[in-house]
């Protein structure tokens, strides 16, 4: 009941926003009164602690979810939205108030900005831990500034480097109709 109902009720709004971590803690404190007690008051007997609960099950918790986390990646999940569907009217949106010029990985988060796009933008983080680009003929994605190299290093080309590499493409890295790095330019 706990998983299915009470961690469910704050799943649609912490899509769209950061919570606060008081605001986190106070949830998992209830969650934890309810399980530990069968209710909100103090007393009874803690049988267990919360980051034992929200261990996953294979390791001995009973999967309870990290709302801090599950919170970031809702919210990030928006933010791969307006990377992944840019002709949508809500990418659109955020385009032009906060990056008109730029990428959503160069935003900046601007002065006066709204709760949603405060969150967005700081949820970008978890996007750039993970997304990587699909190079595909290389035109879009800018060398110094966007997370496209693979492997568990560096992510981006480190700097500095020359300052005509900063206007520099992927694709401008390739051999002209063939799907091959030019080494020498590398």
């Amino acid at each position: 009941m706990i998983k299915s109902v009470l961690q469910a009720i704050p799943a649609y709004v912490m899509s769209i926003f950061i919570f606060p971590e008081v605001v986190i803690n106070d949830i998992e404190r209830m969650l934890n009164a309810f399980w530990g007690c069968g209710g909100s008051s103090s007393k009874g007997i803690r049988w267990i602690a919360w980051d034992r609960l929200t261990c996953s099950k294979k390791d001995g918790g009973l999967g309870f979810r990290k709302f801090r986390a599950f919170n970031m990646a809702m919210v990030a999940k928006q933010g791969w939205f307006i990377m992944s569907h840019p002709q949508s009217l809500v990418s659109r949106f955020f385009k032009a108030g906060y990056f008109p010029k730029t990428s959503f990985f160069e935003a900046n988060l601007g002065s006066n900005p709204s709760f949603v796009w405060r969150s967005i933008w700081k949820a970008r983080d978890v996007l750039m831990l993970g997304c990587r680009w699909s190079i595909g003929d290389g035109s879009p994605i800018k060398v110094m500034q966007e997370p496209w190299i693979r492997g568990k290093g560096e992510r981006c080309v480190p700097g500095p480097q020359q300052h005509g590499i900063y206007n520099m493409v992927v694709k401008d890295l390739l051999l002209p109709n063939v799907k091959q790095w030019n080494m020498r330019l590398i």
